[in-house]
Protein backbone atom coordinates (compact mmCIF):
# COMPACT_ATOMS: atom_id res chain seq x y z
CA UNK A 1 0.00 0.00 0.00
CA UNK A 2 1.20 3.49 -0.93
CA UNK A 3 2.07 5.58 1.90
CA UNK A 4 0.02 8.64 0.88
CA UNK A 5 -3.00 5.57 0.68
CA UNK A 6 -1.83 4.17 3.82
CA UNK A 7 -2.20 7.98 5.62
CA UNK A 8 -5.50 8.11 3.93
CA UNK A 9 -7.45 5.15 5.66
CA UNK A 10 -5.65 5.73 9.26
CA UNK A 11 -7.13 9.61 9.06
CA UNK A 12 -10.30 8.11 8.05
CA UNK A 13 -10.18 5.41 10.74
CA UNK A 14 -8.95 8.20 13.33
CA UNK A 15 -12.16 10.33 12.40
CA UNK A 16 -14.67 7.76 12.81
CA UNK A 17 -16.41 7.44 16.00
CA UNK A 18 -15.19 4.60 18.29
CA UNK A 19 -18.25 2.73 19.17
CA UNK A 20 -19.10 2.00 22.25
CA UNK A 21 -20.39 -1.71 23.90
CA UNK A 22 -23.25 -2.62 24.03
CA UNK A 23 -23.42 -2.85 28.12
CA UNK A 24 -22.45 0.56 27.82
CA UNK A 25 -25.35 1.45 26.16
CA UNK A 26 -27.59 -1.00 28.30
CA UNK A 27 -26.01 0.53 31.33
CA UNK A 28 -26.95 4.14 30.25
CA UNK A 29 -30.75 3.04 29.58
CA UNK A 30 -31.06 1.61 32.90
CA UNK A 31 -29.36 4.72 34.62
CA UNK A 32 -32.44 6.96 32.45
CA UNK A 33 -34.48 5.25 34.75
CA UNK A 34 -32.96 3.89 37.82
CA UNK A 35 -30.29 6.80 38.51
CA UNK A 36 -30.89 9.12 41.70
CA UNK A 37 -31.70 12.26 40.77
CA UNK A 38 -29.02 14.33 41.97
CA UNK A 39 -30.06 16.75 44.30
CA UNK A 40 -27.75 19.75 46.55
CA UNK A 41 -27.18 17.53 50.01
CA UNK A 42 -29.12 19.60 52.67
CA UNK A 43 -32.61 17.58 52.88
CA UNK A 44 -34.20 19.54 50.61
CA UNK A 45 -34.58 16.26 47.62
CA UNK A 46 -38.04 15.26 48.76
CA UNK A 47 -39.17 19.17 47.47
CA UNK A 48 -38.67 18.38 43.87
CA UNK A 49 -41.93 17.83 41.99
CA UNK A 50 -43.43 14.89 40.71
CA UNK A 51 -43.54 16.35 37.05
CA UNK A 52 -39.95 17.83 37.29
CA UNK A 53 -39.03 13.79 37.90
CA UNK A 54 -40.96 12.85 34.94
CA UNK A 55 -39.34 15.35 32.82
CA UNK A 56 -35.82 14.27 34.05
CA UNK A 57 -37.03 10.99 32.60
CA UNK A 58 -37.69 12.03 29.52
CA UNK A 59 -34.90 14.00 28.79
CA UNK A 60 -32.22 11.42 30.42
CA UNK A 61 -34.07 9.12 27.25
CA UNK A 62 -33.31 11.74 25.07
CA UNK A 63 -29.51 12.31 25.99
CA UNK A 64 -29.35 8.84 25.30
CA UNK A 65 -30.29 9.18 21.88
CA UNK A 66 -27.92 11.78 21.02
CA UNK A 67 -25.25 9.80 22.92
CA UNK A 68 -25.87 7.42 20.23
CA UNK A 69 -25.03 9.31 17.65
CA UNK A 70 -22.08 10.54 19.10
CA UNK A 71 -22.52 13.28 21.49
CA UNK A 72 -21.13 13.49 24.49
CA UNK A 73 -23.69 12.67 26.95
CA UNK A 74 -24.14 14.90 29.86
CA UNK A 75 -26.58 16.07 32.53
CA UNK A 76 -29.65 17.77 31.40
CA UNK A 77 -31.49 21.05 31.59
CA UNK A 78 -34.32 19.29 34.23
CA UNK A 79 -31.32 17.93 36.15
CA UNK A 80 -29.89 21.11 36.51
CA UNK A 81 -33.12 22.82 37.45
CA UNK A 82 -33.54 20.12 40.42
CA UNK A 83 -30.35 20.82 41.76
CA UNK A 84 -30.25 24.35 41.65
CA UNK A 85 -33.77 24.18 43.24
CA UNK A 86 -32.64 22.02 45.88
CA UNK A 87 -29.58 24.46 46.36
CA UNK A 88 -31.33 27.88 46.55
CA UNK A 89 -33.64 26.56 49.08
CA UNK A 90 -30.66 26.13 50.80
CA UNK A 91 -28.52 29.02 50.64
CA UNK A 92 -29.36 32.23 48.46
CA UNK A 93 -27.41 32.04 44.94
CA UNK A 94 -24.95 35.08 43.65
CA UNK A 95 -25.94 36.64 40.59
CA UNK A 96 -24.50 34.35 37.92
CA UNK A 97 -25.97 31.25 39.18
CA UNK A 98 -29.40 33.19 40.15
CA UNK A 99 -29.38 33.85 35.90
CA UNK A 100 -28.27 30.27 35.30
CA UNK A 101 -31.17 28.70 37.30
CA UNK A 102 -33.74 31.25 36.02
CA UNK A 103 -32.60 30.14 32.73
CA UNK A 104 -32.73 26.79 33.26
CA UNK A 105 -35.84 26.53 34.98
CA UNK A 106 -37.31 28.74 32.42
CA UNK A 107 -36.51 26.36 29.53
CA UNK A 108 -37.57 23.20 31.36
CA UNK A 109 -41.05 24.96 32.57
CA UNK A 110 -41.69 25.83 28.99
CA UNK A 111 -41.07 22.39 27.70
CA UNK A 112 -43.37 21.25 30.17
CA UNK A 113 -45.97 23.86 29.33
CA UNK A 114 -45.45 25.80 32.09
CA UNK A 115 -45.72 29.56 32.12
CA UNK A 116 -42.84 31.63 33.38
CA UNK A 117 -43.48 35.27 34.32
CA UNK A 118 -41.57 37.80 31.87
CA UNK A 119 -40.29 39.28 35.11
CA UNK A 120 -38.32 36.76 35.92
CA UNK A 121 -37.16 34.44 32.87
CA UNK A 122 -34.22 34.36 31.02
CA UNK A 123 -34.05 34.36 28.10
CA UNK A 124 -30.13 33.80 27.25
CA UNK A 125 -26.78 33.47 29.22
CA UNK A 126 -23.49 35.44 28.83
CA UNK A 127 -20.11 32.66 27.69
CA UNK A 128 -19.38 32.86 31.42
CA UNK A 129 -22.78 31.92 32.19
CA UNK A 130 -23.20 29.01 29.78
CA UNK A 131 -19.89 27.76 30.34
CA UNK A 132 -20.45 27.32 33.99
CA UNK A 133 -23.65 25.72 33.09
CA UNK A 134 -21.96 23.11 30.77
CA UNK A 135 -19.22 22.45 33.58
CA UNK A 136 -22.28 21.82 35.92
CA UNK A 137 -24.21 19.61 33.88
CA UNK A 138 -21.16 17.49 32.87
CA UNK A 139 -20.47 17.20 37.18
CA UNK A 140 -24.07 15.71 37.27
CA UNK A 141 -23.70 13.22 34.72
CA UNK A 142 -20.39 12.23 36.15
CA UNK A 143 -22.04 12.16 39.69
CA UNK A 144 -24.85 10.20 38.55
CA UNK A 145 -22.72 7.82 36.42
CA UNK A 146 -20.34 7.38 39.65
CA UNK A 147 -23.52 6.72 41.89
CA UNK A 148 -24.37 4.09 39.55
CA UNK A 149 -20.70 2.28 39.48
CA UNK A 150 -20.67 2.30 43.15
CA UNK A 151 -23.88 0.63 43.44
CA UNK A 152 -23.16 -1.87 40.66
CA UNK A 153 -19.88 -2.67 42.58
CA UNK A 154 -21.69 -2.84 46.40
CA UNK A 155 -24.35 -5.17 44.49
CA UNK A 156 -21.84 -7.65 42.78
CA UNK A 157 -19.36 -7.69 46.21
CA UNK A 158 -22.88 -8.50 48.04
CA UNK A 159 -23.37 -11.49 45.46
CA UNK A 160 -20.12 -12.58 45.55
CA UNK A 161 -19.97 -12.82 49.66
CA UNK A 162 -23.73 -14.19 49.27
CA UNK A 163 -21.82 -17.19 46.93
CA UNK A 164 -18.84 -17.69 49.15
CA UNK A 165 -21.49 -17.90 52.78
CA UNK A 166 -23.39 -20.71 50.81
CA UNK A 167 -20.34 -22.45 49.26
CA UNK A 168 -19.03 -22.89 52.89
CA UNK A 169 -22.38 -23.94 54.08
CA UNK A 170 -22.62 -26.47 51.28
CA UNK A 171 -18.74 -27.75 51.87
CA UNK A 172 -17.94 -27.28 55.19
CA UNK A 173 -14.27 -27.65 56.38
CA UNK A 174 -12.11 -30.78 56.62
CA UNK A 175 -10.30 -29.61 59.44
CA UNK A 176 -11.09 -27.10 62.23
CA UNK A 177 -8.16 -25.78 63.76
Amino acid sequence: MEPLLQDATTARQELKPRLKSEDYYLSELAGTFCDPIIAYPGGWGDMIPDWLKQTIIMERLLMNMAAVSGKEPTGTDAEACAYLMTASLDFPLDHDWTQIYLYVAGRVCSQAGKEVPSDIKVESLNNEQMHDLNRFKAWIYRTRVRARQERDRAERRQRKEAAATEHEIEQPALFQF
